[in-house]
């Protein structure tokens, strides 16, 4: 297996990973996302190689930025980008937790942020 392939599967395995945090099911997230039930599979399993489209839509439906996902599977290098990631994509990335830890980080979190949101939703 060579770079690009082990990038892939890496790429493949966070999408999965992050899919499986939010409750999503493959159809959902393909309806979400705008790509095709079989072609996000194939994309979840390291097959295929996405296009930038596919990347976006997916980051978009995921909460993450193309660059998040890319930078988890070490095809995106950031030097010189300084962007703070949110409070959600770095709960997501920290390899500290569990999935079930940051699930319930997330719940929590995502309280917080709704209990403080002003009454006329701004």
């Amino acid at each position: 297996m060579d770079e690009r392939d082990e990038q892939l599967q890496a790429l493949g395995a966070f999408i999965r990973a992050q899919r499986k945090l939010a409750n999503l099911s493959l159809r959902q997230m393909a309806e979400m996302s705008q790509v095709s039930n079989p072609y996000l599979s194939q994309v979840e399993r390291g097959l295929h190689e996405p296009s930038i489209r596919v990347v976006q839509a997916i980051a978009a439906a995921l909460g993450l930025t193309p660059e998040e996902l890319l930078e988890q599977a070490g095809m995106f290098d950031d030097v010189g980008n300084h962007t703070t990631p949110s409070t959600e994509s770095a709960i997501r990335r920290d390899p500290n937790l569990t999935d079930g830890q940051k699930e319930a980080l997330l719940a929590v979190y995502r309280s917080y942020v709704e209990a403080n949101r002003p009454a006329d939703g701004s």
